[in-house]
């Protein structure tokens, strides 16, 4: 077994069940272990402290399997681990108003860098971490036994494996090739999932207890969709009343999914207009058109990957609030989001306070926000919070 020696008082991170250790607590290593291997992660003294996958590329040297020194880390290790996360989520499909959900959120699941999510019979894969990757074969095995699924569906084509010395990667790890589209159903409505090309692993599932709050506020009222993907927020402001909803989004194919939506659920095609284009650019054009709207929804995509890119990041969050801020009526209602986990709650806030001030207006924080229940938070690792939101009102 390869072993990891930590440097005086490094250990504590662990002690306090933090899954990972980056490079500058390691004092030496002994052997060579290769990619993703398990090694044993010791004090200087050589007292065992965790079993951990190791990741000679990353910063964030060690991912924590376990502090157990019983335990193995093999197929069943990560069985056991697997039925755990699932057996967590029964409680949001058990209405059968929803098919599709998140089974596994990586180190909030004790999987470090494994992200699995559920689209009715099909199950999409990241592995996002060296660890990850050296097991996902086997993990899918266990997914395919436990679940039964028709496809396991890899969609590991993400920039962040480059950190870890991984190329990105997609393509079928079980059963057949995947439908295309995957039809799902979310609290009862209907949408199509491109498992293969969409966003994400096709569909932004975090968002769902906020697509439902946006309903219960959409009733009568004229909305603006930015960054609108495959529309589901429109879908969700139409099924709870909207007079009308328009989205807009820099993918025409995007966009036709998001039509195909309001089709698929009998919603009133009439109510929903669908605009190609970039969103910073759409926001000056109805600014200086003088449009208005009563309820507008911001949810970019990611601004900042990493803690440098936060100050530029910050000023395109303000940039697209602000002029937020100018087009809504007065009493008007601002669901903004902000996914980048270099950015906190606090200068989130912050960020939309400035906004609102530059823009001249008054405006209260109704409610807070963030991802969905399926996408838990560790209290060992807050690094999991990632989605922020605010429902503003002007």
């Amino acid at each position: 077994m390869q072993k990891v020696f930590l440097k005086p008082g490094r250990e504590k991170s662990i002690q306090h069940h933090h899954p990972w250790i980056f490079s500058g607590a390691i004092d030496r290593v002994e052997g060579s272990p290769e990619m993703g291997e398990t090694v044993s992660v010791c004090t200087g003294l050589g007292e065992f402290v965790a079993w951990a996958a190791y990741s000679p590329n990353s910063q964030i040297r060690l991912r924590i399997w376990s502090t157990q020194e019983s335990e193995s880390i093999d197929r069943e290790f990560f069985r056991a681990r697997l039925l755990k996360a699932m057996e967590r989520r029964k409680i949001f499909l058990a209405d059968g108003r929803t098919n599709a959900v998140r089974l596994v959120y990586a180190e909030s699941d004790g999987l470090p860098g494994l992200v699995i999510d559920q689209y009715a019979d099909h199950l999409v894969l990241q592995a996002l971490s060296a660890g990850a990757e050296r097991w996902k074969s086997i993990i899918a095995e266990i997914m395919a036994e436990e679940t039964g699924a028709a496809c396991i569906y890899e969609r590991s084509d993400v920039e962040v494996r480059r950190l870890e010395g991984l190329s990105e990667a997609a393509g079928l790890l079980h059963g057949s090739e995947p439908a295309s589209p995957v039809e799902i159903f979310e609290n009862g409505l209907r949408f199509q999932v491109d498992v293969r090309k969409g966003h994400k692993t096709g569909f932004y599932l975090d968002q769902r207890p906020n697509r439902a709050r946006l309903c219960q506020w959409s009733a009568g009222k004229e909305v603006l969709n930015c960054f609108s993907y495959s529309g589901a927020f429109s879908i969700y402001a139409l099924a709870g009343g909207a007079q009308h909803v328009l989205s807009v989004d820099t993918s025409a194919e995007a966009l036709a999914y998001g039509a195909e939506h309001t089709r698929l659920n009998g919603l009133a095609e009439e109510k929903a207009s669908w605009l190609e284009g970039d969103v910073f650019q759409a926001l000056r054009t109805f600014r200086d058109q003088a449009r208005s709207f009563d309820l507008i929804v911001l949810d970019p995509p990611k601004f900042a990957f990493t803690a440098a890119q936060v100050e530029r990041a910050a000023r395109g969050y303000k940039d697209i609030n602000l002029l937020a801020f100018k087009l809504l009526r007065p009493g008007g209602v601002l669901f903004t989001f902000s996914c980048s986990g270099a950015i906190s709650a606090e200068l989130f806030q912050k960020i939309i306070a400035g906004a609102a001030l530059d823009a001249g207006v008054d405006g209260q924080i109704l409610e807070t926000m963030t991802q969905g229940p399926d996408h838990p938070v560790a209290l060992n690792f807050p690094e999991g919070a990632y989605l922020k939101g605010l429902i503003c009102r002007v």
